[in-house]
Formats: structure tokens, C-alpha cells, sequence
């Protein structure tokens, strides 16, 4: 029986109930999110504070330059004061955002395969118990007749 490609579809906006399913979507999320920040943050020079509180009450955060940075000039309305970066510490920086944005790649593609593993697992459980089911049905009936 071949498999029909649900592809990408419309996601209704409700809370899910399934708790395995909201945890993925979040991680995926929260991963998508924090990789836009990055984007956002690297392409448009801007700075960029995100906390994400999970269901399971976990605090996650991004920011650029730094989320305390950023919260301190959201709160007071004015930019922190201007360090005097040297060469080495701004190449140093930018090495640690390059690794972010990779290890959250690398993040993303893991959730994925992680993912569809899952989506496999229940298909062939499915199978399984298609089989195991015709399987009995057999048996009971050669030993019915």
C-alpha cells in the first residue's frame, strides 16, 4: 500500500494535547526561532534578546550581544556603554556566533531525524499488528475447520 505524502499542510493554532507531540514541536520551534534571531541579529546588524519559557518550565534564551545587554537597554532606553573591542575579541565573538548558529543547525537536522524515526516506529508497529492479526486470523481458522 503506498504511502500518501501529507507534505507541508496548514496547522491548525490550538494547544496540542498529546504531551510527546507539544515537546517535539516546541524543541523544533524553539530551535527555528532562536536560528531567525541569529539570522536577524547577523544580517541586519541588530540586537536581539529571546526567552522562551517550555511547557516543562525549562528557560531557554538567545541574545545578541548579549541577552543582558539587551535587556538593560530595553529597560533603560539607552544603549550599553561602547567597549573598545580589540581585533582578537570581536574575531573571537564571531567565531562563538558561528558555532551557535552551526550546533543549532546541527540541532535541527538532529529533532528531524529524530522525528521521522519516530514516524517510522509507529508504522511498523502498525504493520506488526496488522500481521500478528492476520496471522491469528489464519491459525484460528485452520484449526476451527
Amino acid at each position: 500500500m503506498p504511502r500518501c505524502p501529507r507534505g507541508r499542510r496548514k496547522i491548525k493554532m490550538a494547544k496540542m494535547e498529546n504531551e510527546s507531540n507539544l515537546q517535539v514541536t516546541f524543541s523544533k520551534r524553539r530551535t527555528s526561532l532562536f536560528n531567525k534571531a541569529s539570522e536577524l541579529s547577523t544580517l541586519c546588524d541588530a540586537e536581539v534578546g529571546v526567552i522562551v519559557f517550555s511547557p516543562s518550565d525549562k528557560v531557554y534564551s538567545f541574545g545578541h550581544p548579549s541577552l543582558e545587554a539587551v535587556t538593560h537597554r530595553f529597560l533603560t532606553g539607552n544603549p550599553p556603554a561602547p567597549t573598545d573591542f580589540s581585533g582578537t575579541e570581536v574575531f573571537i565573538q564571531a567565531q562563538r556566533n558561528a558555532s551557535l548558529f552551526q550546533l543549532n543547525k546541527q540541532l535541527s537536522r538532529v529533532l528531524t531525524e529524530l522525528d521521522e524515526a519516530r514516524k517510522e516506529g509507529e508504522e511498523i508497529d502498525k504493520m506488526t499488528k496488522v500481521r500478528n492479526g492476520f496471522f491469528l486470523l489464519v491459525h484460528e481458522n485452520l484449526f476451527n475447520n
